[in-house]
């Protein structure tokens, strides 16, 4: 019998992604995207004119993880907040018009974030940002906690998805874990960074910083393989996470199951034109694989493949079951290096 190649096995564990139940507390934020075509330059200054052809709003931040979960089969909950404003308003629109299971606290002492993209012949030309990263209030913290105190049972993992919008903080994660640590079969808790929340990540299940992230936690600038890894042990060393996934872009995945234990994944974009949103895309693809059954390595290799897919997409875009079945199986196994490994004795 010939055994079945990784990339089919992987193929085989997607259709049991359906109705995995996965808790998403994060940044919510409104993705605004104004599209059109540029013809020629302002006479008012050396800037580019966009003739704006269409115009549309959806989840971002947090929001874009669980659209990701959904499109890939999961069944999310959303657990964040936004303000008391037109934008808010319109957040609470879309997660119903979308069917989402979510619980959206209200803060009427902060603006609901939003992301303003500019986009002409396939390119960005400007975002423009309105936000406030100031910590929410003791008042909504609490809510936020006792929220998913509620919602945590029955989920098999928890993606924290940290955009540094105020929301998560140090009391936020040590919450998620001991509510996590209390429940049997534990779920799993997964986190993607920011810069400056990173002392508070201290003994989570998974790390997800793309490659700058991951510098600037570490201190180093990642030219290269060699310093790629040692800013992964320096988060090793201060964060103590069970195991990181630091992102790399064009150059794929470098999975560090371990202080000892280094692998690199290589990209499988055929073409990259935005990269907004892959971050989500990965730990979304990352969370289902891994409440599915599949090990650290395949989980990545899955998340590899369907983030190659987004950035050859304009905005923020998602995989479906249909989209990673279509092309998974035909797909050639990665060739995944080791960088490191320990010596054993």
């Amino acid at each position: 019998m010939i055994p079945s190649s990784r990339m089919e096995m992987i193929a085989k564990a997607v259709p049991g992604f359906t109705g995995k139940r996965i808790l998403v507390l994060g940044d919510l934020m409104l993705d605004h995207y104004l599209m059109g075509d540029v013809e020629r330059i302002s006479p008012e200054g050396p800037v580019p004119v966009v003739r704006v052809r269409s115009e549309a709003h959806t989840l971002g931040g947090a929001g874009n993880v669980v659209k990701n979960l959904a499109a890939l089969g999961a069944s999310p909950t959303l657990l964040s907040v936004c303000g008391e404003d037109d934008p808010g308003k319109a957040i609470l629109q879309l997660a119903e018009r979308e069917g989402l299971e979510s619980i959206i606290v209200p803060d009427g002492t902060r603006p609901t974030t939003i992301k303003t993209r500019i986009i002409a012949h396939n390119q960005q030309v400007v975002r423009v940002d309105r936000e406030s990263d100031e910590p929410v209030s003791s008042r909504v913290r609490d809510a936020v906690i006792q929220a998913m105190i509620r919602l945590m049972p029955g989920h098999a993992c928890v993606i924290v998805s940290d955009y540094a919008k105020g929301l998560v903080s140090r009391p936020i994660i040590q919450a998620v874990l001991e509510a996590a640590a209390k429940l049997s079969p534990r779920p799993l808790v997964l986190v993607d960074p920011k810069v400056p929340n990173r002392d508070i990540y201290q003994g989570v299940d998974l790390l997800t910083p793309n490659a700058r992230e991951a510098g600037e936690m570490a201190g180093l600038r990642l030219t290269g393989r060699t310093e790629i890894i040692r800013a992964g042990l320096a988060i090793f060393k201060k964060i103590r996470c069970r195991s990181l996934v630091i992102t790399l872009g064009a150059d794929g995945i470098a999975l560090f199951s371990g202080p000892g234990n280094v692998r690199h994944i290589p990209t499988m974009a055929r073409k990259v034109f935005d990269v907004t949103g892959a971050g989500d895309t990965v730990i979304a693809a990352l969370a289902v694989g891994l409440s599915s059954g599949l090990d650290l390595l395949d989980a990545c290799i899955l998340a590899n493949y369907c983030a190659g897919i987004v950035v050859g997409q304009v905005g923020s875009a998602t995989v479906s079951q249909k989209d990673v079945l279509a092309g998974l199986g035909g797909q050639a196994e990665p060739l995944v290096e080791g960088w490191l490994q320990a010596d054993p004795s």
